[in-house]
Formats: C-alpha cells, sequence, structure tokens
C-alpha cells in the first residue's frame, strides 16, 4: 500500500493552522481544510491554545464544502480555563476535543521552559487531596451529554490518573497527550494501564522534527510495545517553522514505513483508531 493510498482515509487528531496562537502557521485554515481533502484524508483536527477551533472549523468546511475539519477547545486561561459553560457554548457550534489545561496548566508552568504565564495563573484539575475539583465534573457532564473526547493536555501524572479513568467511567473517549517525547510524562507500565482502563495514547510526528525529541525508530518501537490498537499518531503540525499538516502525515507515513510499522499498523493508528476516538466509525 503506497503513502497516497494511506492518507485516504486518515484522520490527524493534532495540528495548527491560522489564526494561530503563539506562533506563525504555513497555511490558514482554508488552505488546511483544501489540502486535506484533496489528499483525500477523512478529517483534520486543528487546535489553538487560546481560544476555541470550532467556529474556525465550521467556516472553513462551509468554503470548501467538505466536513473535514474538526475543532475542539483547550481549557486555558485565555479560553475560560475549567468552565463548563464555554464548553457547553462550543459544543454548540461542534467542538469535539476538549483538552485539559495545556500552556496554563499549573504543570506546565512548573516544569516547561517555554513558560507564557505567571506560575500563580497555574491552574490544576485536583486538590490538595488528589481529588478532581468540582468544576471537572461539570465540564464532565457536558462532554458525555455531548459524545465529546477529552485530551490530557500537559497536566501532572496525579492529574491525568485522575481525570483519565473518571472520564473512561462515564464512557467518555480519552486521549493521553504525547505522554512520550516532550514531556515524559509516563513509564510503559503506566500507559498500558491507562490503556487496559481503555484511552488511547498519542504520539506526535512533530517530536521527531529538528531538535528530534523523540527518533523515529524509537517511535515506531513505542507504538509496537503499547500495542497499535490504542495508539495514535498525530502531526502537531503546521506552524511556520514545519510543513501543512497534509504534507507533514505524507512525511509522517513514509518515514513510519521506513522505519519499522507497516501499511496494516499504519492504517490502524491513523484511520481505525482516530475514527473510533471521534465516534466516525
Amino acid at each position: 500500500m503506497s503513502v497516497e493510498q494511506l492518507m485516504v482515509g486518515a484522520i490527524d487528531l493534532h495540528s495548527h493552522c491560522s489564526p494561530n496562537d503563539i506562533v506563525g502557521s504555513r497555511v490558514d485554515a482554508v488552505e488546511c481544510a483544501q489540502q486535506a481533502k484533496a489528499a483525500g484524508m477523512k478529517g483534520v483536527v486543528i487546535k489553538n491554545q487560546l481560544f476555541s477551533s470550532a467556529p474556525i472549523a465550521w467556516l472553513a468546511n462551509k468554503i470548501v464544502d467538505c466536513p473535514i475539519l474538526i475543532g475542539g477547545l483547550v481549557l486555558n486561561n485565555a479560553s475560560g480555563g475549567l468552565n463548563a459553560d464555554v464548553v457547553a457554548a462550543q459544543a454548540r457550534i461542534g467542538a469535539k476535543i476538549v483538552w485539559m489545561p495545556t500552556i496554563s496548566a499549573a504543570e506546565h508552568l512548573r516544569t516547561r521552559k517555554t513558560n507564557t504565564e505567571s506560575p500563580d495563573k497555574g491552574i490544576s484539575i485536583i486538590d490538595k487531596d488528589g481529588k478532581l475539583v468540582p468544576e471537572v465534573f461539570k465540564i464532565l457532564e457536558v462532554m458525555k451529554k455531548n459524545k465529546m473526547v477529552l485530551a490530557t493536555g500537559h497536566i501532572s501524572k496525579a492529574e491525568v490518573f485522575a481525570v483519565a479513568p473518571e472520564a473512561l467511567r462515564q464512557h467518555i473517549n480519552v486521549i493521553i497527550t504525547h505522554p512520550f517525547g516532550s514531556a515524559n510524562l509516563l513509564t510503559l507500565e503506566e500507559a498500558r494501564e491507562l490503556i487496559q482502563k481503555g484511552a488511547y495514547i498519542e504520539f506526535l510526528f512533530a517530536h521527531c522534527m529538528p531538535p528530534m525529541l523523540m527518533h523515529p525508530e524509537k517511535m515506531a518501537g513505542l507504538i509496537k510495545n503499547l500495542g497499535i490498537d490504542h495508539c495514535f499518531i498525530g502531526t502537531d503540525m503546521g506552524q511556520d517553522f514545519n510543513p501543512p499538516p497534509a504534507e507533514s502525515f505524507r512525511v509522517m507515513l513514509s518515514i513510519m514505513l521506513k522505519f519499522g510499522l507497516s501499511a496494516d499498523d499504519l492504517t490502524t493508528i491513523v484511520k481505525i483508531n482516530p475514527a473510533k476516538i471521534l465516534g466516525m466509525t
């Protein structure tokens, strides 16, 4: 099976385009949609750190006459934080994925070198006893009602192990956001524990780009080790220093084929699993 054949029906669950948030982008939302449509992709999730991407996806899809872009909401300070009313409003206009805080997460502000906010504004989704704060339960209620997907964002390990099992208990699909690569948040054993509960593990091809936080051969090996049925690869591409999402996806498939994943593996990883996560099967 060729790369072009693998592109048909594929879904990128993590990409960026203009209007962007922190850095510039190679393409705007309409160009992103056009390129993905031309490649035969089934969907591209566009992520924005500072505001909901749902209305942008809706408008781009209308322009290209294809429901290919999928929007979501990151629960950072700029977009309302832990606010169930905001989540409900965005669900009504098509937001599908809700990320727990990323650049506003207390864990991100504590550990990342590229901090963009004051540490005293960091959001934690658990209290001092390690229990989920009440706002999170309200958000999960909205998500369950609207069949949204939870992604863990840049929260701590303790927060992941608090929110993921609760969301899964409520039959909300869960993405463990890039636990290997930039943060090295989980051990393999911890990732397997979350997989056994029903979560999906995200890998990002951007981590294979300079400065290469993860070699593609290592990524392929980790996916095989964890099992392809609960892993997927997104690009996390589209920034002005990276190729556009659709082209990045082509490169990703080609590289993964060279470093140990078969066409059948990739069919599961970039088509079947993302479609299950989004409820598109």
